[in-house]
């Protein structure tokens, strides 16, 4: 553990880190003036609760995953629009390949189910992936639509309330909708909940909040991108992408968003990591990880070294966070 802190404070800047195995929180710290009571925001780690969302709303029968988009929006289509937009499903949303070939542009943190439909759709959906953020947006949108709830509000006393998440934060657009692909803040111990969540596939204290059957699904490989422009980050940017939520090497999966924002799950070692961050420095956290965490994770507990505790407390209350890096690889 010590290892790992010391490779975390060499990442220009991390923010905090909550390590969670079998359920219990082992190691967790915050670099000065981050706190464990301060919201961060989660830039396009929003997705993945986004996603959740979707997921619930599938399971209450607001809507299906082969839903068209267009049926959700007639108001907002254009006059003639492609055969490609017409073939566009939910199901595409979620997994970055609605057939565009570039994102539609936001501006102003205003995104709009007008632009988005109006976007050109050149490949056939579900056959490209390409990073979507407008298409997460258009997600919260039909949560809206077929709910009458944003995504937040729906989410609050279904996800956030039995998970003890308090005063979720997520901005909104002009249309009244979460930004679904971004926006949402929270602590850190919420992100790592979260993912302890998905580690028990769906169920807390006993009750099933999300169907087992979503996400496995969700957090499956649905599409391929070791083409896709985030590849040049590292090789757990190649593994595939399921529902809002990326693949990773050792059979893990996460939510991860821009400055690195990270809540992995680890199946193999029932072990969650939630990482907060002002950092482009994606492969190097994730790194950290495999070359620290993971190999000392055994099957068997660890005898008590008192030793080792005070200096791992030492550590961590030295902790403070560096200058802010100018983030490589940045992506919402």
């Amino acid at each position: 553990m010590n290892a790992f802190v010391e490779a975390a404070d060499k990442i220009n800047t991390l923010h905090s880190f909550m390590i969670v195995r079998h359920g219990h929180v082992i190691a967790e710290g915050w670099w000065k003036p981050e706190a464990a009571d301060k919201p961060h925001v989660l830039w396009s780690l929003s997705k993945s609760f986004n996603s959740t969302a979707v997921g619930m709303a599938i399971a209450e029968g607001k809507l299906g995953l082969d839903d068209p988009v267009l049926k959700f929006f007639p108001a907002e289509a254009p006059a003639e629009p492609s055969e490609n937009l017409k073939a566009m499903k939910v199901r595409d949303l979620l997994t970055m390949s609605c057939g565009h070939d570039t994102e539609v542009k936001i501006v102003n943190n205003a995104p709009t189910v007008k632009e988005f439909l109006a976007h050109p759709v050149p490949h056939q959906p579900g056959t490209h992936f390409q990073y979507n953020t407008p298409g997460s947006y258009m997600l919260s949108a039909i949560v809206t639509k077929t709910t009458g709830q944003t995504s937040l509000e729906f989410l609050q006393s279904r996800l956030f309330e039995p998970l003890g998440i308090e005063n979720a934060k997520w901005d909104a657009s002009p249309e009244g909708n979460s930004l679904g692909g971004y926006g949402l803040y929270l602590c850190t111990e919420d992100v790592a909940k979260f993912g302890q969540l998905y580690l028990q596939k769906g169920k807390w204290n006993g009750k099933q909040l999300l169907p087992e059957q979503w996400v496995q699904e969700a957090t499956s490989k649905q599409v391929p991108n070791e083409n896709a422009s985030h590849s040049k980050i590292g090789i757990d940017w190649t593994q595939g992408y399921g529902f809002q939520f990326w693949r990773c090497t050792h059979n893990a999966f996460r939510g991860d968003g821009r400055a690195g924002q990270l809540c992995l799950v680890i199946p193999e070692k029932d072990m969650v990591v939630a990482i907060t961050a002002d950092s482009g420095a994606f492969q190097t956290e994730m790194n950290a990880i495999w070359d620290h965490l993971y190999p000392a994770c055994g099957e068997k507990a660890l005898p008590e070294d008192a030793a080792a505790q005070e200096k791992l407390k030492a550590a961590v209350a030295a902790l403070v966070a560096h200058p802010a890096a100018a983030a490589a690889g940045k992506k919402k």
